[in-house]
């Protein structure tokens, strides 16, 4: 089993590089931007709450799992 640490810094690295990536499309005022600015916004939305959740959760989860075993 991998260390939780390292686990967690592969999701907030992984999330933190998707919200990022998409700042583009939310910001864009191009052609087709009508388009892809809605759904970018509700994408980095989606992704900022496991980005904040994630910390909290995923240690004691991991600890509780462990104490289980």
């Amino acid at each position: 089993m991998k260390h939780p640490k390292k686990q967690l810094k592969a999701v907030l690295t992984i999330l933190i590089l998707a919200i990022l990536g998409l700042v583009p499309a939310a910001t864009s005022t191009g052609i087709g931007s009508d388009v892809q600015r809605p759904l970018a916004t509700v994408i980095i939305g989606g992704l900022t709450s496991p980005l904040i959740f994630a910390p909290l959760l995923i240690p004691p989860l991991y600890w509780w799992n462990s104490k289980q075993k």
